[in-house]
């Protein structure tokens, strides 16, 4: 086993029982499902990653019963719980004991596994509980609701007595559970003493063949040699080999099986900080958050993910039919919903409002480009796609160099998603030359020298204007918009993406200031000045996985591997990582778990282990 333990020799208290985010994520590609310390399914959305949260206590009302909205296996007089993964799986052990020494072991996991030749990844959570000693008391509690926490949805038994199985007809959709507890208990939620393990399977109306325990028990099997062959295919770094492994893990269970596509974050409207109102749905894909979760992993050798990813995109791109791209689309390629505030949540610890949907769909975002184009980059330099696709790849990719020569010095809300102004944002130009910058590689690979010139011709023109208009003398820095004079956390991209040498004295310069501007502590902020919502509260933390970067490519390592082994210490037990952090109390907050986090650590471990850091780019 792995893994931080969650309350070894503690009794729960008031405090660490209110709602937090050191929280697990167990998942599949189908469903991600938020574990609790003390066992309880917080959070998990059907039939897939944006869909409604039948489990959905870690924003529970006010109305609502302590208990609705969550799925909770209780030891009756429980003093003391630990809890860990699996080593190199996302499977998720709670443990319990009372105070007469008895005890219980909760597993809890969504089965992934090779069967019949092909990926199986179906919308199944599986909880199994076992004795640990004495004669444990457990306590089932059942609950999940529907239309984001309006109703709970009531339960039904099989018409079958041979069918352990109890159903949630909701409005959309069919739960069943089956089971090998006692009905009457996990209906009426009375205890019942655990003798034999019992088994929750928790899906879709469909059979389960086997009975419950043989079920669960190939599930487990299946699933943990799935993950633990996955990992051992990584290349990860020696020395912080398991927060990259965890961080891969966690990756990994925030792509779609069905499509490819890859969310921002599992939850939707965890505050960016206390009282703050910004929340917001992140559970779509964002071509900018997704190119740095297929480039971490695909640093760490899995290319499946980016040719899926790849093949997703294209997609999208060729349903536009040539129209500019959306800055986010639905995990099935869809437009996202419009932004609304759902009335029966309050929010996380009450702070709402609780959004679905995202406003920012209708914004122009010109970065993305440049990230559709790096994504698909690999593909022309790994070796493992044939000429003939290859060319064909190029040749639709050159429609995102299209859109991204012709917006790089139009205004755009920016790579912060600005909601009140629109600004020529130095990232989103930058990103565009990366667009026509790759282009000409890819074309110069593939021997296509008149395609090679147009877009060198192309990022010689964005790269001449963004240097002329975006570089200030009086401060010494590129700034965040053109002819601007304030200073953004993306800035520290410039040299990884190849726009400017980590020598250059200009980049030098740029994180010189971003390092005195933008950190408070020993985090950097996205940016400092008012938005929409007032001055920011807290620390993004992808910015300070940037920073260290940045250190070590202008040769400051030491600095960097200091920082670096502060911001892991600010994970939660599990290694995991939301959006933003308190400089000042280290407590997580933001959608969780943030991928753009988690691809930092994975990023920043590699760069550190790279002796020759200084000239290592994050496409290459």
């Amino acid at each position: 086993m792995i893994g931080l333990p969650y309350g070894i020799n503690h009794a729960p208290t008031a405090q660490s029982l209110m709602a937090s985010l050191d929280l697990a994520l167990v998942g599949n590609g189908t469903i991600g499902a938020l574990v609790s310390g003390q066992a309880e399914i917080v959070w998990m959305c059907v039939p897939m990653f944006d869909g409604d949260p039948v489990f959905c206590s870690l924003l529970r009302g006010p109305a609502q019963s302590k208990h609705d909205g969550g799925f909770a296996i209780e030891l009756i007089g429980s003093v003391r719980s630990e809890q860990e993964y699996s080593r190199d799986t996302p499977i998720i052990v709670t443990r319990f004991f009372d105070a007469a020494g008895a005890g219980i072991q909760v597993t809890d996991f969504a089965p992934r596994f090779d069967g019949d030749g092909k990926l199986s990844a179906p919308m199944l959570l599986v909880r199994r509980i076992e004795r640990i000693a004495g004669s444990p008391q457990i306590r089932v509690r059942m609950r999940p609701m529907q239309n984001y926490g309006a109703e709970r949805i009531a339960v039904k038994r099989s018409d079958s007595d041979a069918n352990n199985s109890l159903f949630y007809r909701g409005n959309a959709i069919t739960l069943r559970l089956t089971t090998d507890a006692p009905l009457d208990c996990v209906i009426d939620e009375t205890p019942f003493t655990l003798v034999e393990p019992v088994t929750f399977l928790l899906g879709a109306d469909e059979d389960i063949a086997d009975n419950p325990a043989t079920a669960a028990n190939d599930f487990l099997d299946g699933t943990r040699t799935w993950w633990r062959e996955w990992v051992a295919s990584l290349s990860a770094p020696a020395h912080w080999r398991d927060a990259a492994v965890r961080a891969a893990i966690t990756l990994k269970l925030n792509v779609a099986e069905e499509t490819g596509a890859i969310i921002a974050a599992m939850t939707t409207s965890i505050p960016e900080a206390h009282g703050s109102q910004r929340t917001w749905d992140y559970r779509y894909w964002w071509p900018r958050d997704a190119y740095f979760v297929v480039d971490a992993l695909h640093r760490l050798g899995d290319s499946a993910t980016t040719h899926r990813y790849v093949d997703f995109v294209m997609g999208i791109v060729e349903s536009a039919r040539g129209s500019p791209l959306a800055p986010m689309y639905t995990i099935r390629g869809a437009a996202i919903p419009e932004e609304r505030k759902e009335k029966h949540l309050a929010g996380y610890r009450g702070m709402g409002p609780v959004r679905v949907g995202n406003q920012a769909y209708h914004q122009i975002q010109h970065d993305i480009y440049g990230e559709a184009v790096l994504a698909a980059r690999p593909i022309f330099f790994d070796g493992s796609t044939p000429a003939h696709v290859q060319v064909d790849l190029f040749n639709r990719l050159e429609i995102l160099g299209t859109h991204a020569a012709n917006v790089f010095d139009k205004p755009d809300a920016g790579p912060w998603e600005l909601r009140g102004i629109e600004r020529v944002h130095t990232f989103s130009s930058v990103m565009c030359w990366a667009a026509c910058d790759a282009l000409a590689a890819i074309a110069a690979r593939l021997d296509l020298e008149d395609r090679a010139a147009h877009w060198r011709a192309h990022a010689a023109h964005i790269h001449e204007v963004i240097t002329d208009r975006a570089w200030n003398a009086r401060i010494g820095a590129f700034t965040a918009t053109m002819g601007g004079d304030t200073l953004d956390a993306s800035l520290l991209l410039m040299h990884q993406l190849g726009f400017v040498a980590a020598d250059d004295y200009r980049y030098i310069g740029t994180v010189r200031a971003i390092g005195r501007d933008l950190r408070r502590g020993r985090f950097i902020y996205r940016y400092v000045e008012k938005d929409d919502f007032g001055r920011p509260e807290n620390a993004f933390l992808v910015c300070t996985f940037w920073y260290i970067d940045a250190l070590a490519a202008i040769g400051e390592t030491a600095d960097a591997r200091e920082l670096f082994d502060h911001v892991l210490s600010c994970r939660n037990p599990h290694g995991l990582l939301a959006e933003h952090v308190d400089p000042e109390t280290l407590e997580q907050w933001g959608n969780f778990v943030q991928t753009f986090s988690m691809a930092g650590i994975i990023d920043s471990a590699l760069r550190l282990s790279n002796p020759d850091a200084r000239s290592d780019r994050i496409d290459a």
